[in-house]
């Protein structure tokens, strides 16, 4: 009979230990520039075992450009793998030893151009937990400057403001589909309605 437990288990691992897989051997099928391919085989809570594939990803992370007018600077740029273009905030993988701020504002800065007084971290997500390592961490930026763009070779893509109601419209309509840009959206609502909080302004 499935069990349904009668609130969130917090920081409960006893719960855990009736969940959790356990590594037992894996390789590398792939490994390029930017991914690898890994498939592991685990012992499942039953004590019988499985394969795992799934991706490496270096983490990234995800700005929310807001100008003081309350408008949001945004991206359009081609995803080859679903041959469109899709509507997104800057965003941009993490270089080595390259820690989440320092990203966030050189992403921003060699997108669009813009640089920002201040950063508020907002939150971290994990947008396909089923085979990917990926995490994104989101901050808000306030207090915009423009600048000269500087767009890594290959990189194409053009940059246009947007009100908030105008965004939440695009994402019910499903003119925007990109799952991090969904979830900032979400959380720009009520960071401007006051009912959400973000972190400490923090400058870089």
């Amino acid at each position: 009979m499935t069990q349904i437990l009668s609130q969130y288990p917090d920081n409960d691992d006893q719960q855990d230990a009736g969940l959790i897989e356990v590594k037992v051997d894996g390789e590398t099928l792939y490994s390029g520039g930017f991914l690898t391919l890994k498939r592991d085989t685990v012992r499942l809570p039953d004590g019988n075992t499985a394969m795992r594939e799934y991706v490496l990803h270096p983490g990234a992370v995800m700005i929310i450009p807001l100008f003081d007018d309350g408008r949001v600077l945004m991206e359009r740029q081609y995803r080859y793998p679903l041959a469109r273009v899709m509507v997104e905030f800057p965003a941009g993988k993490l270089d080595p030893q390259e820690g989440a701020l320092a990203c966030g504002a050189r992403e921003l800065r060699e997108e669009t151009g813009y640089s920002a007084r201040e950063f508020c971290y907002v939150a971290r997500i994990h947008p396909v937990i089923s085979y990917s390592t990926e995490f994104i961490d989101i901050y808000l930026a306030r207090g915009l400057t423009a600048g000269e763009r500087k767009l890594d070779d290959g990189e194409f893509l053009e940059t246009f403001t947007a009100d908030v109601p105008t965004l939440l419209e695009w994402v019910r309509s499903g003119k925007v589909t990109d799952v991090k840009t969904i979830i900032g959206t979400f959380w720009l609502e009520k960071i401007l309605a006051g009912t959400w909080q973000v972190g400490p302004a923090q400058r870089f």
